[in-house]
């Protein structure tokens, strides 16, 4: 009798045969990503690696300054007035002193006069006073001469009738009339000295208050005759004049800035430096500005810590000699030093620094095929190099080039 054969399936022995396939496939892939990172396949054309070396590393930044005068005066006017004429040129070399502008301002003129006027009628109240004082100092010797004689004359007359009224030959009522004018002369007498000293005290009081008013009136006169004095614009110093744009028939006010004065022969830099560097600046350091064969040195003169746009700025006075062809306006590029140079792990100053702040870096594997990321930390830098502090040692290779993106990314696999 025939049987019926039942065909069997083939896909278990197909899933005999395909899970070794996968779980290869897997332990495969495991070994060449990691666990749970995340990677991308990179051309090595299209990235650039250097070496970490060992070398000295130079603790400078560099600085774009600009030049400007070592000095500049600023003129302006002491007293408000309109330009009446122009002695000098914009860009004009001057002296000291040297008249600039002059100007007129008819107040200041009227003031003069009035206080003029003051003064010549307080000087004339003081004559008046002074003559008053003689005149009334002259009545009262008077009144005095006048009573001490008559006191005089009644002490004689009296001793005469006193004499007379003891021999009975006049009257006892004479004697006593005579005796009572004499006493009402004494006294007088002593009301007129403390009346005349009375005077003199008070009339040399106003006399004195008279000429301290007086002085005070010469002195505003004296100040009053300085500010028109001060109205010609002189230059305070010696200078090279610039910002000079005045025109005739200005009206200009006290303490309008009209002009500056520079000094043509000494120049200084002012440099704009990043913020990060703010702590680590101070004054009296050291800068280097190379020309050619030789390297003139200048000093920190000034720091602005003012932070505007992530910067601050720095002045720079040169040492001793400076270029002789410097210009104001002109850029220069100088190296400020910032310590002394050093043994050092180094890296090159490159663009991944930016990426990455000096966090961490793409370490390049010895056979060249992958690159990982690895945390490292990073210390100074010049516009060179980069110091390395921990993390990487001489002769492994990092990725230089950016790592805009690979920002997320653990591990690149390099490809030819």
């Amino acid at each position: 009798m025939d049987r019926a054969i039942v065909r069997r399936s083939r896909w278990p022995r197909l899933a005999l045969y395909a899970i070794p396939v996968l779980v290869a496939a897997g332990a495969l892939v495991f070994l060449l990503r990691g666990s749970g990172q995340r990677s991308i396949s990179v051309g090595s054309d299209l990235i650039t690696t250097a070496p970490v070396v060992r070398g000295q590393f130079d603790d400078f930044v560099q600085l774009r300054g600009r030049v400007t005068p070592l000095r500049t005066i600023f003129v302006e006017t002491a007293q408000g007035g309109q330009v009446e004429a122009i002695h000098v040129e914009d860009g004009a070399t001057v002296e000291r002193g040297q008249l600039l502008v002059d100007l007129s301002n008819t107040a200041l003129q009227l003031d003069l006069i009035s206080r003029e006027a003051q003064i010549t009628e307080q000087l004339n109240n003081l004559r008046g006073l002074e003559l008053a004082h003689e005149q009334s100092r002259l009545s009262s010797r008077r009144d005095i001469v006048e009573t001490q004689y008559q006191i005089d004359r009644l002490t004689r007359q009296m001793a005469r009738v006193g004499a007379l009224v003891d021999e009975g030959g006049a009257p006892r009522a004479e004697f006593e009339d005579g005796t009572d004018e004499l006493d009402y002369q004494k006294k007088r007498l002593a009301v007129l000295r403390d009346s005349q000293g009375a005077a003199d005290r008070l009339q040399k009081a106003q006399v004195v208050q008279l000429r301290i008013a007086s002085q005070q009136l010469e002195k505003n006169l004296e100040v009053a005759r300085k500010n028109l004095d001060t109205l010609p614009v002189r230059a305070p110093a010696a200078g090279k004049l610039s910002a000079f744009t005045v025109e005739v028939g200005q009206s200009l006010k006290p303490g309008d800035r009209i002009a500056q004065l520079d000094d043509p022969s000494r120049f200084k830099l002012i440099a704009d430096l990043d913020e990060f560097y703010l702590g680590r600046v101070e004054l009296e350091q050291r800068a280097e500005y190379p020309v050619g064969e030789r390297v003139y040195q200048l000093r920190v003169r000034k720091i602005r810590p003012q932070v505007q746009d992530g910067h601050f700025q720095l002045e720079l006075e040169f040492l001793g000699e400076q270029p002789p062809d410097l210009r104001r306006g002109q850029t220069a590029q100088t190296r400020l030093v910032l310590g002394q140079p050093t043994e050092a792990l180094l890296v090159p100053n490159a663009s991944f620094y930016n990426d990455t702040g000096g966090a961490w870096v793409f370490v390049v594997a010895s056979d060249g095929h992958h690159a990982v990321r690895r945390k490292v930390r990073l210390g100074r830098r010049n516009p060179q190099t980069i110091e390395v502090v921990d993390g990487l040692s001489a002769g492994v290779r990092i990725v230089t080039s950016p790592y805009t993106n690979y920002q997320d990314l653990d591990r690149l696999e390099l490809t030819r």
